[in-house]
């Protein structure tokens, strides 16, 4: 096994740093941080924040991409929660979605149950999976430099692609997005749609 990288990344820079010139990108966010760091950001209208359901945030992100191909998705979940959907890195390779974007905000950590390791703790290597079942573009991300080269990809690059970024496990401050699941289904409808 390589030499394990340091992990010095604060995670609610990092999701700063994605979504600071998102546009009008359509965000699917999974269980725990990655929806709390996103409405700290910005509770924004294309935001989709799965508040339940571990591990269906990449298959989410995928019907979102599938159902509107002229717009960018990204997905940005936790490792956890990918590691218990890693079975939907296949069936996103199989449909090969050019606007899908994977972001895995990666503290190597079980947030929702009391911090346990995940195996990415371990040296699980969720890129590898990601490219052994078809994806083209991996990375994984350790630095801020490597984070404004991968910015671009996520944004850019014909999907699907998939970005691992190591941030550290140190805590940070809940900000909540609003919790009604039909409030955030009808208001990210009636954005992306229109009044129906």
């Amino acid at each position: 096994m390589a030499a394990r990288r340091k992990i010095t990344l604060d995670r609610r820079k990092v999701v700063a740093r994605i979504l600071k010139d998102r546009g009008d990108l359509l965000l699917v966010t999974g269980l725990g941080a990655p929806t709390w760091d996103a409405a700290a950001v910005e509770d924004h209208p294309n935001n989709f924040y799965l508040w339940g359901g571990m591990g269906g945030a990449v298959l989410t992100g995928l019907g979102l991409a599938l159902a509107q191909p002229k717009r960018r998705v990204l997905v940005m979940t936790g490792d956890g929660e990918m590691l218990m959907g890693v079975g939907g890195l296949a069936t996103v390779a199989v449909q090969k979605p050019s606007n899908l974007a994977i972001c895995i905000i990666d503290n190597q950590r079980y947030g929702e149950t009391g911090m346990q390791e995940t195996h990415t703790a371990h040296g699980v290597d969720l890129p590898a999976m990601a490219a052994g079942a078809g994806f083209q573009t991996t990375a994984t991300v350790y630095t801020m430099k490597e984070l404004n080269e991968a910015v671009p990809v996520l944004y850019e690059q014909s999907g699907p692609v998939f970005v691992d970024v190591k941030v550290s496990d140190a805590p940070q401050p809940m900000t909540l997005p609003p919790r009604d699941g039909p409030t955030l289904k009808h208001r990210f409808r009636e954005n992306l749609l229109g009044q129906i």
